[in-house]
């Protein structure tokens, strides 16, 4: 039976039986999904592209659109492999809503929380009362196919295991936030990480919690450029790549 769990942060977290492990960190669900995904990952991509554009270089990000004003919007797009409690989204959205970026994201979910049991995570408390709201009204939805959250945001979330998803969309970021491989190993193996990767634009980041010496293999041997970057508390690095 699925159970909700505090962490260290005071953040919550729920506990999977059959796994054996906590959907985020025990050291903090809300630092770890702010460190790892938002600030390593979409807050990184953003920097970075702005500096292309400040600099004059090739910027690689998607297509722009227009808002009602006709000023030029960001349009970015993240898979995510492991949708979970929607944590990683809702921070994502939110900091993409103050920033008035068009955000498309697509989740992957083998297991998806039932509604009831993403309402009593809390974490209403960190982000938008509206963006909450919406997000649990529109879930149901969005397991079955694209559905818009708000004018800046659109969510799917396949329900699907890792390896049956398929999709003609690249994307900008993937955050890989898997249970980890003590737990499911199969989710880490070079199948799995290839399959994740041909996803990835080029210029595209790729983000996890975890780093390995076999992950830092099979991320390289697909054409990325790996880094180790400081990791969330209760870890010392983490893996970014980019392609």
């Amino acid at each position: 039976m699925l159970t909700i769990v505090q962490t260290a942060d005071g953040s919550n977290t729920i506990y999977n039986p059959q796994i054996g492990e906590n959907y985020h960190s025990k050291h903090g669900a809300l630092q770890e999904s702010r460190h790892v995904f938002v600030n390593s990952g979409l807050q990184y991509f953003l920097d970075r592209t702005e500096d292309l554009k400040q600099t004059g270089g090739a910027v690689k990000i998607s297509p722009t659109g227009e808002d009602l004003e006709g000023a030029v919007r960001t349009m970015v797009s993240i898979l995510e492999v492991g949708f979970g409690t929607g944590l990683n989204f809702l921070l994502s959205a939110d900091l993409c809503d103050q920033k008035q970026i068009n955000l498309n994201y697509t989740g992957i979910e083998a297991y998806p929380l039932t509604k009831e049991m993403i309402a009593q995570t809390g974490y209403h408390q960190y982000v938008s009362a509206e963006l909450w709201q919406q997000f649990n009204a529109q879930y149901p939805g969005a397991l079955s196919g694209e559905v818009s959250i708000n004018s800046n945001c659109k969510l799917q979330i396949a329900n699907c295991p890792l390896l049956s998803f398929q999709s003609t969309q690249q994307y900008d970021i993937i955050y890989f936030d898997a249970f980890a491989a003590a737990y499911q190993p199969e989710m880490w193996d070079e199948a799995a990480i290839g399959h994740t990767i041909q996803y990835l634009k080029p210029g595209g980041v790729f983000v996890t919690y975890a780093i390995t010496g076999n992950l830092k293999r099979a991320v390289k041997a697909l054409g990325c450029k790996v880094e180790k970057a400081p990791g969330a508390q209760g870890k010392r690095e983490m893996l970014r790549a980019e392609r």
